[in-house]
C-alpha cells in the first residue's frame, strides 16, 4: 500500500520554526521525487518545494526561499521540511506528494504527483 504520512505541524508564534516530516512506505522510496505543497482555507494547493529522488537537488518557490529547507533521509524513507521565520501567511495544511521521476520542480502542479499524504496543519498566530 502506497503511503505518505505527514507529521510535525502545530501552532507556533510568528518568527518560530517547525520541522515537518513525511514518512513513506509501500513503495521504492528512491524511485520518487517528493514535493511539499500547502493549502490555505479557500485556496488551491500550491507547491512550495521539492527534492529529487536521490536527495541531491532541491528547489523552492520564490516566496519561501531562504526560510524553507527540504531534505530527505533515504535510509529512513523520510523527507523533511524545515520552516524558519514563520509568518501568519504560512498558515495552511501542508502535504507531501510523491512523483515517480528523478527531477522535480517546486512550481509543478498537483497533477504532476502520483499520490499524497493526509496533510498536517500549521498555524502561525500570536
Amino acid at each position: 500500500q502506497l503511503q505518505l504520512v505527514e507529521s510535525g505541524g502545530g501552532l507556533v508564534q510568528p518568527g518560530g520554526s517547525l520541522r515537518l516530516s513525511c514518512a513513506a512506505s509501500g513503495f521504492t522510496f528512491t524511485d520518487y521525487a517528493i514535493g511539499w505543497f500547502r493549502q490555505a482555507p479557500g485556496k488551491e494547493r500550491d507547491g512550495v518545494s521539492c527534492i529529487n529522488s536521490s536527495g541531491g537537488s532541491t528547489n523552492y518557490v520564490d516566496s519561501v526561499k531562504g526560510r524553507f529547507t527540504t531534505s530527505r533521509d533515504n535510509a529512513k524513507n523520510t523527507v523533511f521540511l524545515q520552516i524558519n521565520s514563520l509568518k501568519p501567511e504560512d498558515t495552511a495544511v501542508y502535504y507531501c506528494g510523491a512523483t515517480r521521476t528523478y527531477y522535480c520542480s517546486a512550481y509543478a502542479g498537483v497533477s504532476a504527483y502520483d499520490f499524497w499524504g493526509q496533510g498536517t496543519q500549521v498555524t502561525v498566530s500570536s
